[in-house]
């Protein structure tokens, strides 16, 4: 059986990361806004349907080199109140064409970017008071943002806990200055530490940091010291993402390939990591996340109903996610929308009184089907086939990775191992009927590791 450092090297290759199915990539692609505002009301009339709403806030006053989202680097802060303005006229256009929206329980608002604290206090009130005037706020309501301790007030935070936030999100990355400086990102400890102690000071109950290991520069002594400094805040969640190089899609990351640490040398930066986190008390969720045994995420694993969706992992999920904003995805139980990823064509779109869809995808009987064991694999890291016919297909796929002792098939019942939980993305890959039919002639996903 080969070492874990030969497995490493046998399966870090480009994989999906399976935050939805089918992949992005493989979408449907035109997706008119008649059609999913038709799968939308079908979602809306489901007893018991939940709603959760995604806001992309895209400004950054500097670029993150190791960035991959969908973000406007701008210093001019005069962009926030038009951009709020269209934000709220894209929900008052749901409203008007799926009306039962507005009494749907609107139970969780992450806000997301972008550094969504590049909104100046009045106008994060002003949006979130535009939200909130338009839905129906459930009794568990709970609000989360993303924090960049750089750009963060105690005023902007008052804002916050004046409409319910319980939960931030830092993005940390790593404390060392070298890797720091490498990725144009310069944070220094007492930063962090200021941004949390302002944050639990107004009540938040759940504090996540956002670490990438893979970065320029990085070593095993360093990957050491920034885990310290985590733990000496014990933050109540912590995401340890591997950096995606996808060097083809964002330019920036051309400047990083070249220091940066790969394969297994790479994996062992999350290994050590991760073995710091776990001997301090933490519980390894999933892929990639770990949180105190307090923390509402944990409990949501052991009662077997975490979800995984575009916002990482979260509680429970809901029948509608809906995105407002350039960019941001939407699903709802049949179906996924993706807005325009441009800016103007965003703003055009809403000018003209248009939901400004882009791209989507409704989904199969065969993709729901696929869509189920993917989650079950990736938050439960174990599914149960009900075909015989699946079963033989699906174990064909799985007989290289059963031979390497990363599943246990025993009957219908797939389960991951403890060297698996290592090689989730590659599993997942089993139950993809999409990427099986039609394998990619070039490169679309970051490497599995």
């Amino acid at each position: 059986m080969p070492n874990f450092s030969e497995l490493l090297s046998k399966y870090d290759v480009p994989t999906p990361r399976y935050t939805s199915y089918p992949t992005v990539p493989y979408w449907d692609g035109a997706l008119s806004a008649e059609t999913w505002v038709e799968e939308l009301k079908k979602s809306c009339s489901k007893p018991g349907a939940a709603l959760a709403l995604y806001l992309h806030l895209p400004f950054c006053e500097n670029l993150c080199f190791f960035c991959g989202c969908n973000t406007v680097i701008t210093k001019d802060h005069s962009n926030e109140t038009s951009y709020l303005e269209y934000m709220l006229a894209e929900l008052a256009l749901y409203n008007e064409q799926v009306p039962a929206l507005s009494s749907v329980l609107f139970h969780e608002l992450h806000i997301g970017g972008g550094t969504p604290t590049f909104f100046s206090p009045a106008n994060l009130s002003r949006l979130l008071s535009g939200i909130f005037e338009k839905l129906t706020r459930a009794l568990t309501f709970t609000g989360s943002i993303e924090i960049d301790p750089r750009h963060f007030t105690a005023e902007q935070m008052d804002v916050l806990q004046g409409f319910g936030f319980k939960r931030v999100s830092l993005g940390v990355q790593d404390f060392d200055p070298t890797v720091q400086k490498a990725v144009n990102r310069i944070q220094p400890f007492a930063m962090t530490k200021q941004a949390a102690e302002i944050a639990r000071a107004r009540g938040v109950t759940s504090v996540n940091f956002d670490l990438i290991y893979g970065l320029p520069y990085q070593t095993k002594e360093t990957i050491k010291e920034t885990i310290y400094k985590v733990i000496e805040l014990l933050p109540d969640r912590i995401a340890f993402y591997s950096f995606a190089h996808v060097p083809w899609i964002k330019q920036a990351h051309q400047k990083l390939g070249e220091h940066a640490p790969v394969g297994s040398e790479k994996r062992e930066l999350y290994e050590i990591g991760r073995g710091l986190l776990l001997d301090t008390g933490y519980i390894e969720i999933g892929m990639d996340h770990f949180a105190l045994p307090s923390d509402a995420l944990s409990k949501s694993l052991a009662a077997g109903v975490l979800h995984r969706n575009f916002m990482g992992y979260v509680e429970q999920g809901s029948e509608i996610l809906l995105g407002l904003g350039v960019s941001s995805i939407s699903s709802c139980s049949g179906a996924y929308s993706q807005n325009h990823k441009i800016f103007g064509e965003y703003q055009a779109s809403i000018q003209k009184q248009k939901l400004p869809v882009k791209r989507g995808h409704v989904m199969t009987e065969d993709d729901q089907m696929c869509y189920a064991h993917i989650q079950n694999i990736m938050t439960a890291g174990k599914t149960v086939l009900d075909s015989s016919v699946a079963l033989s297909q699906v174990r064909s796929r799985l007989s290289e990775l059963e031979k390497d002792n990363l599943v246990a098939i025993a009957d219908n019942s797939i389960q991951v191992t403890e060297l698996g939980r290592a090689f989730l993305r590659n599993i997942a890959v089993a139950f993809d009927n999409r990427l099986h039919s039609a394998k990619p002639e070039s490169i679309m996903f970051s490497k599995a590791i």
